[in-house]
């Protein structure tokens, strides 16, 4: 795939992404009220079980690289958002409440672990490696 036609792919990836982002973490924080960023959890989370699965389909079935490129760079990397997490631990943690800023900050790493875990899992279960 050319250098061009790649930009294209990973931006319109990214931008439908960044857009999904939006909306669920939207939904979820109108849904769920509170001082914890349930948002921006969720949205990690599904994005690394996305990653997960599409990973290991990709490895599994030897798909194009346009996948690679449009799921996981493109569609996860707009939205997943690592640098979010990190600004709202960071104001947990000035807002005075410790713990609750290290069971964000450990709770949004061991679940994306998890979730990417379970991604592969379920693409070596679908696919059969």
């Amino acid at each position: 795939m050319s250098g061009l036609l790649a930009f294209v792919v990973v931006a319109v990836g990214g931008g439908l992404g960044a857009a999904a982002r939006f909306w669920v973490a939207d939904t979820v924080k109108a849904r769920r009220p509170s001082g914890f960023p349930w948002g921006t959890w969720v949205v990690n989370t599904a994005g690394s079980l996305v990653i997960g699965v599409v990973s290991g389909w990709i490895a599994l079935t030897g798909a194009a690289e346009a996948w690679h490129l449009f799921l996981v760079v493109g569609f996860c990397g707009g939205f997943t958002t690592f640098s979010t997490s990190v600004v709202e631990t960071v104001t947990i943690l000035r807002g005075g409440r410790a713990r609750a800023a290290v069971r964000h900050a450990l709770g949004t790493l061991g679940a994306s672990v998890a979730a990417v875990t379970v991604g592969l899992l379920l693409a070596g279960a679908v696919v059969g490696g």
